[in-house]
């Protein structure tokens, strides 16, 4: 199948079915717009785009078409697009003339007149500022960026380099705004996914570990946040990179601490949990202090059978929703199903996703 230059790779749907408005004011972040809104169509968000005088002598319309694959508005004109109803609107880069002008009512052009409506109508607006630090630290940004809050409005700063506020990266920004736009539909739960390997220390510098990259239980975790469900990560040693965007990630690469952390959540709220991550069976009973002298002979370390999460919590989460994961190897399909079943039933899990090695 022949791949147009325009197209892009699925990658969720958490913009599925969205009408997005998109507008570009003039700061220089606004080079980033084509990889922004290309990373907009991977969720599946519709989009149409307002593009402010100031903007389009840092990127050409052209250049934003052909990235949103919409039409693109850079002027007044007798159709009015701007006033059409659309579930969100995202401004990035946002000047702070633009964020000044929109919260005194001003007009000057179609992008503030959409947020005028949008105002009026409670429409969701995530707004992503980008400045030299100094305007950034000015007490009126402060004011102004307060004030934007009071009224509901999403402000995303980026992270202070080179003497600027600079915009996050266009993966963070898409999955804010996702989660802002879904947060507020029905039925978003308060969710735990534990991820990663566990790790048990044989003296100061060794120990045993399970082998996880964590991917699994990032990849659920980015899903659910960009779904608007309110995101913990209890995690392990992993070897991918965190996602910078969910909202709380608690380290706990030792199974006991790992136990602990969880055990402390199940005090609070918590409607689902999800257990990705690969917790030993078996963990050092004494671990030495210090390092080990090498080439002394044999080393012999006796392991213990640790606790099982799933198992210690079941009594504290009773009535939530828990999905457990299970990997076997060098056993048949019937047995692998069996022993997720008898999983089920003893631990009370609502699911189990069971694999072979052999399979992955």
């Amino acid at each position: 199948m022949s791949v147009r230059d325009t197209d892009v790779e699925r990658r969720g749907s958490s913009l599925s079915g969205k009408r997005i408005l998109v507008g570009v004011t003039g700061g220089i972040a606004a080079v980033d717009t084509v990889r922004l809104l290309r990373e907009m169509r991977r969720h599946g968000a519709e989009m149409l785009v307002i593009m402010t005088e100031s903007a389009q002598r840092v990127i050409t319309p052209l250049a934003v078409e052909w990235a949103s694959q919409c039409e693109v508005i850079t002027d007044w004109d007798g159709d009015m697009k701007q006033l059409e109803d659309v579930d969100a609107i995202l401004v990035a880069p946002a000047t702070r003339n633009t964020i000044a002008a929109h919260l005194h009512g001003m007009q000057q052009g179609p992008l503030l007149m959409a947020l005028s409506a949008a105002r009026s109508r409670d429409t969701h607006v995530l707004m992503v500022p980008s400045m030299h630090a100094d305007l950034a630290d000015d007490p009126v940004t402060d004011d102004i960026v307060e004030r934007l809050r009071e009224e509901g409005i999403d402000v995303l700063w980026g992270d202070l380099e080179e003497g600027k506020r600079k915009t996050p990266n266009h993966e963070h920004v898409v999955a804010r705004f996702a989660h802002g736009i879904n947060a507020t539909a029905p039925n978003r739960k308060s969710v735990v996914v534990t991820l990663g390997g566990t790790y048990s220390p044989i003296d100061d510098v060794r120990g045993i570990q399970n082998t996880s990259s964590g991917a699994t239980g990032y990849a659920i975790a980015d899903s659910l946040y960009r779904h608007g469900h309110d995101v913990t990560c209890v995690v392990g040693k992993t070897s991918v990179p965190e996602p910078g965007w969910l909202p709380l990630c608690i380290p706990a690469e030792n199974p006991s601490d790992m136990l602990a952390e969880l055990k402390a959540l199940a005090n609070d709220d918590i409607q689902a949990w999800v257990h990705t991550a690969a917790v030993l069976d078996y963990i050092v009973e004494s671990p030495a202090e210090g390092k080990l002298a090498s080439q002394q002979g044999p080393l012999h370390v006796k392991l213990v059978e640790g606790a099982k999460h799933i198992q210690e919590l079941k009594e504290k989460v009773r009535g939530s929703t828990r999905i457990g994961f299970k990997l076997e190897t060098g056993i048949k399909q019937r047995d692998l199903i069996h022993r997720a079943t008898a999983q089920i039933e003893h631990s009370e899990m609502t699911a189990v996703v069971a694999n072979r090695l052999e399979d992955l």
